[in-house]
């Protein structure tokens, strides 16, 4: 399985850049798509995943693959072959032509590597496939291998994820967003996985009695396992309500082919009855329309990380805003013990939204953390009704909230009004385009938060004041 590159480049650079087996069931789908770009010059084209489903058995299916035109790329997608009516089953995948670990766990040692967390699910089913592969024609999954890899972990959005962009290009296109140091986290554990193949290899040999090939670290490259494994991440459906063998699941005509809503009230599941995985339209479709199904309670950091794309409209996006109290404080374990009174801890981190601009805990938080008295402590309550416990208290934690705040919005390029621009320009093509998407949702949530601490009692007096110092971490 191919990986892509992909490349960033700061807002000032960015129009130059764009110039220059077997079978197993599951469980429900959590895929996302966001706001995906109108398409043009659709066409339709023959699929050779249609025609593999349908001369392996599969029963007619009410969705077809049409190539569509998308910031500058051509992207396949999952349409529907025909109008449909809410509750109609517009999919139709049996059991036997979705690979899943079950197919995988051909011995209870190899199961134990993933259930004690040797190896991931994802790193079980990226290795079977990449030795499948190399069967060639002999293996069973040879044409939905072939069409894993012409798709390359590509989103509807034309974008990879950008574990697979170029050295040094997540940094300079994503620049002031958390989610660089989440792709770094990312790209650390599918090293860490790499090192520990060849222990699956030794201590699973079931899995590989097919396979005559030599160890995984010999055969496959870090770059090339990487590619793979970001390649099946970007296509895996997470299934609801079966056994752990049959979580993880990569489903013919799904992600990335199937669009992932943020919104969509439908899903992938299994149905035990037909023994199928099944999508049943949660609305009324045209002919040609794209089918969605929901992607699940992923903030767009992690649709951009997983597959490629960022949801604009994502009622479940959120940002992290942590707070450490250092352990030399003099008042450390009178307000631990405080904190963990509420179910928190000196190392919390809140999440910002949109819906949620400033949680609930978080000013009382801010205000015993910033306690430089015994009685401050003891004053601050949380809930509702939570009160100021002290002027020069209050002026801390407002004054370090609007600051880190601020702090974190200067971080970024680029303005929301250069992101647009950006989004509206087919020319920048599908990674600055995603990017921009990711950065304007980030800075409407802090802006909206930075927003909300403003119209707080005494926060303009406290944001015309000098950041404070203190040792108090936030970020």
């Amino acid at each position: 399985m191919a990986g892509g590159l992909a490349a960033p480049l700061e807002a000032s650079r960015l129009r130059q850049f764009a110039a220059s087996t077997r079978q197993r069931p599951s469980r429900a789908v959590h895929r996302p798509v966001a706001a995906t770009p109108p398409a043009s010059a659709t066409a339709a084209r023959p699929s050779q995943l249609l025609t593999w489903l349908q001369e392996s058995g599969a029963p007619p299916q009410k969705a077809r693959v049409q190539t569509v035109k998308r910031n500058g790329q051509d992207v396949d997608i999952t349409v529907a072959s025909q109008p449909l009516v809410p509750g109609e089953v517009a999919l139709r995948i049996p059991e036997r032509l979705i690979v899943t670990l079950d197919q995988v766990f051909q011995d209870n040692t190899l199961a134990e590597l993933v259930t004690t967390g040797k190896l991931s699910e994802l790193a079980c089913l990226t290795l079977y496939l990449a030795y499948e592969k190399k069967r060639g024609k002999e293996s069973c999954w040879y044409d939905f291998i072939k069409e894993l890899d012409r798709m390359q972990g590509r989103g509807s959005q034309g974008a990879k994820s950008p574990l697979l962009w170029g050295e040094g290009q997540a940094a300079e296109l994503l620049a002031g967003s958390p989610v660089v140091g989440e792709i770094e986290a990312r790209l650390a554990g599918i090293e860490k996985e790499y090192e520990e193949l060849d222990a699956v290899w030794f201590l699973a040999g079931s899995l590989f009695n097919r396979q005559p090939f030599a160890p995984p670290t010999e055969q496959f490259t870090l770059p090339v396992f990487r590619q793979a494994f970001t390649a099946v991440q970007s296509c895996v459906v997470h299934l609801q309500g079966v056994e752990l063998g049959k979580r993880f699941a990569l489903v013919p005509l799904g992600p990335p082919l199937l669009t992932y809503s943020s919104t969509s009230k439908a899903m992938l599941k299994f149905d035990p009855a037909s023994h199928e995985v099944q999508l049943a339209a949660d609305r009324e479709y045209d002919e040609g329309e794209p089918l969605t199904a929901w992607c699940g309670p992923q903030p767009n950091s992690r649709l951009l990380i997983n597959y490629g794309i960022v949801d604009e409209s994502n009622p479940y996006d959120k940002l992290p805003l942590s707070i450490t109290i250092p352990s030399n404080d003099p008042l450390y374990r009178l307000k631990r013990d405080k904190l963990a009174a509420e179910g928190l801890s000196t190392q919390q981190t809140f999440q910002l939204s949109a819906a949620t601009p400033l949680p609930e805990q978080l000013l009382p938080y801010l205000r015993v953390v910033h306690a430089t008295r015994e009685a401050d402590v003891a004053a601050a309550t949380f809930g509702e009704g939570a009160a100021p416990v002290a002027p020069e208290n209050e002026l801390t934690a407002l004054n370090q909230l609007v600051t880190v705040l601020r702090l974190r919005l200067s971080r970024y390029r680029t303005s929301i009004e250069e992101d647009e621009a950006i989004i509206a320009d087919p020319a920048f093509g599908p990674r600055p385009t995603v990017a921009a998407r990711l950065l304007k949702a980030e800075k409407r949530i802090l802006q909206g938060s930075l927003a909300a601490t403003l119209a707080l009692p005494g926060a303009q007096e406290a944001a015309a004041h000098a950041p404070i110092v203190t040792a108090i971490q936030m970020v």
